[in-house]
C-alpha cells in the first residue's frame, strides 16, 4: 500500500517511477487514507468500508461501485468524482466537497469526469480505458449479484451525513437518500429527479436550480428552505394527517387515547382498507391498531410505534419504516416491496395482563409468505419471527438479528448478510 500511494504521489507531480494508484477490487476496510492525495486514482468496487477518508482529496478518481459504508469522508474533496452505483450507506460526508460528483446509478455509459471530456480518460494514459470498462463491468456484475437490474444499481446514500456538504451541479438522479441528513447542505443546480429523498433531512439547504422532478419528497424535512427557484416538476410529496379526512384523523386520536388510558378512553383505530399511501405517519402510535389490507405504501412511518398491530396483507411498499416498533406484528402476506426497515424491532412482544404485568410469555410478529424483496433490513431485530415462505429476495440483511426465526421455504436469494 505504501508502496502504491508514493507511486501515485509521484505519478500527480509528473515524477519519474510514477504510476496512478489502482486499487480496485481490493479490500481496504476499516483503513486510515485520511489528508492523502488521491485525485484520479482508481478505486473501482474496492471495499472501504468504515475507512477514514477525512480531508482525503478525490477529485476525479474512478469510485464507481464502492463500498464506503459507515466511512468518514468529512472534509473530503470529491469534485467531479465518479460514484456511481457506490455503497455510501451511513457514511459521513459533512463539509465534504460533492461539486459535479457523479451520483447517478451504476451502468455501463461514461461517468464522472469521462462523460464530460476530461479527467482520468483524457489523460496519456487513455490506452486504459479498455482495461477500465472492463473493471466496470466486474464492479457491476459484483453489485448486481447475477441479477440484471433494470436502470443500473442506484448510489446508496440511505442515512449518510451530507451536512454542510458541497452539491453544487451533482448528478444524484435516481439515488437513495432515505433518512440522509442534508442540512445545510449546497445543491444548487444538482440534479435529484427520480431520488428517494423520504425522511431525508434538508433544514437550511439551498436549492436554487435544484431539480427534483418524480423524486420522492415523503416526510422529507425542509425547514427553512426557499423553494421559489427550485424545480419540483412532478415531485411526490407528504399527505399531512390533518389534509386525510376527519374520519381517519379522528379514528387515529381516538386510538392513541385508547393506548395511553389502557382502553379505559377512546377506541381501538378500524383502519381496514384505508388509503394511507404517501402519509405523514412518523411516531404516530398505532399498536394493537387494525390495519388489515390498508394502502401505506410510500408512507413515512420512521420511528412509528406498531406494536400488535394488524398489517396483514397490507400494503406496504416503498414505506419508511426505519426505527419503527413492529414487535408482534402481523405483517403476513404484506408487500414490502424496497421498504426500509432498517433498525426495526420485529422480534417478540411481551404480554402482559390488564395491570400492565407481565405474564411470561410473548407474541413473535408473523411475516408469513410477506413480500420483502429489495427491502432494506440493516440491523432490524427479527427474533423468533415466522418468515414461513416469505420472499426476501435481494433484501439487506446486514446485521439483521435471525436468532430463532422460522425460514421453511423462505426465499433468501441475494445479499448475504455482513459480518461486524
Amino acid at each position: 500500500m505504501a508502496e502504491v500511494l508514493d507511486r501515485h504521489a509521484r505519478w500527480i507531480k509528473g515524477q519519474p517511477g510514477g504510476a496512478r494508484a489502482n486499487l480496485a477490487l481490493a479490500d481496504l476496510e476499516g483503513a486510515d487514507l485520511s489528508q492523502r492525495d488521491l485525485r484520479g486514482a482508481r478505486l473501482v468496487g474496492a471495499k472501504l468500508a468504515r475507512c477514514r477518508l477525512s480531508g482525503t482529496n478525490l477529485a476525479g478518481a474512478d469510485l464507481f461501485g464502492v463500498d464506503l459504508r459507515d466511512a468518514d469522508i468529512t472534509r473530503a474533496n470529491l469534485m467531479q468524482t465518479d460514484l456511481r452505483g457506490a455503497r455510501l450507506r451511513s457514511a459521513d460526508f459533512s463539509n465534504a466537497n460533492l461539486r459535479d460528483a457523479d451520483l447517478r446509478a451504476g451502468t455501463m455509459e461514461p461517468g464522472g469526469t469521462a462523460r464530460r471530456g476530461a479527467g482520468p480518460d483524457a489523460h496519456p494514459d487513455v490506452q486504459d480505458a479498455e482495461a477500465t470498462r472492463q473493471t466496470h463491468r466486474t464492479a457491476l456484475a459484483r453489485l448486481q449479484g447475477g441479477v440484471t437490474a433494470e436502470g443500473g444499481i442506484p448510489t446508496d446514500l440511505t442515512g449518510a451525513v451530507l451536512a454542510g456538504a458541497n452539491l453544487t451541479d451533482a448528478d444524484l438522479c435516481g439515488a437513495v437518500l432515505q433518512n440522509a441528513d442534508l442540512s445545510g447542505a449546497v445543491l444548487t443546480d444538482a440534479n435529484l429527479s427520480g431520488a428517494r429523498l423520504n425522511g431525508a433531512n434538508l433544514t437550511g439547504a439551498l436549492l436554487d436550480g435544484c431539480t427534483f422532478d418524480n423524486a420522492d419528497l415523503v416526510g422529507t424535512r425542509m425547514v427553512d428552505c426557499d423553494l421559489s427557484q427550485a424545480k419540483l416538476g412532478s415531485a411526490c410529496l407528504t399527505r399531512p394527517i390533518d389534509s386525510m379526512g376527519s374520519e381517519i384523523q379522528r379514528a387515529i386520536f381516538d386510538h392513541e387515547r385508547w393506548i395511553d388510558s389502557v382502553g379505559q378512553r377512546g377506541e381501538r383505530a378500524e383502519l381496514d382498507g384505508t388509503d394511507l399511501s404517501r402519509a405523514d405517519l412518523r411516531g404516530v402510535n398505532l399498536s394493537a391498531a387494525s390495519l388489515r389490507g390498508a394502502n401505506l405504501s410510500d408512507a413515512a412511518l420512521t420511528g412509528a410505534r406498531l406494536m400488535m398491530a394488524d398489517l396483514s396483507g397490507a400494503n406496504l411498499e416503498r414505506a419508511n419504516l426505519m426505527g419503527a416498533d413492529l414487535s408482534g406484528a402481523n405483517l403476513s402476506f404484506a408487500r414490502l416491496t424496497g421498504a426500509d426497515l432498517t433498525r426495526v424491532n420485529l422480534g417478540p412482544a411481551e404480554i402482559k395482563d390488564p395491570s400492565g404485568r407481565s405474564t411470561g410469555r410473548s407474541w413473535a410478529a408473523n411475516l408469513m409468505g410477506a413480500d420483502l424483496r429489495q427491502a432494506m433490513l440493516t440491523d432490524s431485530r427479527m427474533v423468533q419471527a415466522n418468515l414461513t415462505d416469505a420472499d426476501l429476495e435481494n433484501a439487506d440483511l446486514d446485521g439483521a438479528d435471525l436468532a430463532g426465526a422460522k425460514l421453511q421455504r423462505a426465499h433468501l436469494k441475494g445479499k448475504a448478510p455482513r459480518r461486524r
